[in-house]
């Protein structure tokens, strides 16, 4: 599922609410979804707000998704195969060596179509709740998992390639990810005093200073 797909559903949605297909229909409640759970919270949002929020009766809420659960479960994994899509076009485009690979991985992380805070704070009260919702610890964890392990190979083969002494790619890969956080939360909290050029210099930074002979 595309973001641009949903993105076309918010803005047809007024003149195509009799022809939306099926599929069309879906996306377009779901990025209304993302615009609700982003203003108020996932516990508040409620189905009416969406039905209100998608310009469409509750009715047509519960005909395509039957419940608050699987909008919430259907939400939170269009998300993650959004990003997917974003990491693995990121990874096609990039050079073939693993530096450049991670580089543009974390340049990604930052760019606007990702870093972005509507999607942040839909990921980050996603997150807050896989302690009391067991569907969406299983598939934060699966996105996780992902991430971590496709970051930790490109980090195990720049080690390998430089020969880089006292440094795991795990620790590599658990301060990228630990940094890459702190810069969504940062932007999502205080947007007017972020900035991404310094946000990605400061990833550089970092990547410079354990891996020299990559990073110059």
């Amino acid at each position: 599922m595309a973001v641009t797909a949903v993105k076309t559903a918010v803005k047809g949605s007024k003149s195509s609410r009799r022809t939306a297909t099926r599929e069309e229909r879906r996306q377009q409640l779901i990025a209304a979804t993302i615009k609700c759970i982003s203003k108020k919270g996932i516990g508040s949002t409620t189905l009416g707000d969406v039905a209100q929020e998608a310009g469409l009766s509750q009715g047509i809420v519960n005909l395509h998704f039957a419940s608050k659960e699987n909008l919430f479960n259907e939400t939170l994994q269009y998300l993650a195969e959004d990003y997917k899509a974003e990491f693995d076009g990121a990874l096609d485009k990039a050079p073939p060596e693993a530096a450049n690979k991670l580089l543009a991985l974390m340049e990604m992380d930052l760019k606007p179509s990702i870093c972005d805070r509507q999607k942040l704070a839909v990921w980050f009260a996603f997150w807050g709740e896989v302690k009391s919702v067991p569907t969406y610890q299983k598939m934060c964890e699966a996105y996780d998992r992902g991430y971590d392990d496709a970051i930790n190979a490109l980090c195990q083969t720049i080690i390998d390639e430089g020969n880089y002494k006292n440094i795991t790619a795990q620790t590599v890969t658990d301060a990228l990810s630990s940094m890459t956080d702190g810069l969504w939360l940062s932007y999502l909290v205080s947007p007017k005093g972020f900035d991404r050029e310094v946000a990605m210099d400061a990833v550089y930074s970092y990547l410079r200073a354990v891996f020299p002979e990559h990073y110059e």
